[in-house]
């Protein structure tokens, strides 16, 4: 030790940071020992690699038996890329396969659900719907709107909303079509009557269908379509009935206005307020017949008119003396200043 601590001292360098040995001969001695001792310690053996890899692969560090972690360097060659294919490939085959299984599940249940739906809740619907649809507005028929309303919840619940949507809509135009069909074979002498019965046997109908799918309503048509379930029936009945019908009801409707009572007043207001809730722009079709039952019909008056209004009530008050409506005792009548 004292021997490499001389020979440590003699070891100086110059102004340019060159190192330089007195004892150049004990170092070269010293070093030449060192190497020889790590020679003699035993190196690890390595695969042979093949000269066309051997530039690029860099220390791969592999676990051993107990299927540790891997360390990877960025080796281009095909066996360390095949490698990390079966790493990389193995959970994603396996997430696919679970993917598959979960779709194939889920598909399942939906059409365990949708059976489900076509085997009990529907049918019980139609039904009560069939029913309602049917009823007389004076009529009593025992039908449980609880029950009903339970399955409604439950289908939309089981997201089978537009299914019921469309299902109720099409038993409804089914029996719309039946209605119109009535109304083609009714006489005319009967046709403002009967489209009554139809119109306000539908609207009593209403009245009972609409509550008990709100739920429906609620969730699926106010929420997603932005519509209400009610106007949606009547446009219905509109599209299906009325529209088929109105081109014949007008003219006896006008007709039945210019003789008095050959038709109930209340059918007369019944159906012309049902014609305007249904289709405002059906008014400008008859204004004087729309206008004798529902306000601002007519345009608003000018005093420029008022001599062509007075004449038209006085040509009234004459047709209506000349069917039979006197106008009464006139004797506690005020005279008028020209008598």
């Amino acid at each position: 030790m004292e021997a490499m601590e001389d020979d440590s001292l003699d070891v100086k360098d110059d102004h340019n940071h060159n190192y330089r040995a007195s004892g150049s001969n004990k170092v070269r001695t010293y070093l030449s020992s060192q190497l020889s001792e790590i020679s003699t310690v035993p190196q690890p053996v390595c695969a042979t690699v093949p000269v066309g890899e051997a530039g690029t692969r860099q220390g791969k560090l592999w676990s051993g038996a107990t299927g540790g972690s891997k360390f990877m360097d960025s080796d281009t060659g095909s066996e360390s890329s095949e490698v990390s294919e079966t790493d990389s490939t193995a959970p994603g085959a396996a997430s696919e396969g679970k993917f598959a299984l979960d779709s194939t599940s889920k598909f399942l249940l939906n059409a365990m659900a949708v059976e489900d739906y076509r085997k009990n809740h529907w049918p019980n619907l139609e039904k009560a719907v069939d029913r309602l649809l049917i009823q007389n507005p004076t009529d009593h028929i025992s039908v449980s709107y609880a029950q009903i309303y339970s399955y409604v919840y439950k289908c939309v619940c089981q997201q089978h909303s537009e299914l019921l949507y469309n299902d109720l809509t099409s038993k409804i135009t089914g029996h719309l079509q039946q209605v119109s069909a009535h109304l083609q074979a009714s006489p005319l002498e009967n046709f403002i009557e009967n489209f009554n019965i139809a119109l306000t046997q539908y609207i009593a109908s209403l009245q009972c269908i609409v509550p008990v799918f709100m739920y429906l309503n609620k969730f699926y048509i106010e929420s997603k379509l932005n519509r209400d379930l009610r106007e949606d029936l009547m446009k219905l009945f509109a599209d299906h009935v009325a529209e088929k019908h109105v081109n014949t009801l007008m003219p006896l409707l006008i007709k039945a206005r210019s003789m008095p009572f050959e038709v109930q007043p209340s059918t007369m207001a019944s159906v012309v307020k049902g014609l305007y809730s249904l289709r405002p722009e059906w008014a400008q079709l008859a204004p004087d017949l729309f206008s004798g039952f529902i306000p601002q019909i007519n345009p608003p008056a000018v005093e420029s008119l008022l001599q062509d209004y007075a004449a038209h009530d006085q040509k009234l008050q004459m047709e209506l003396s000349m069917n039979g409506f006197p106008r009464g005792d006139q004797s506690r009548k005020r005279a008028s200043e020209d008598s």
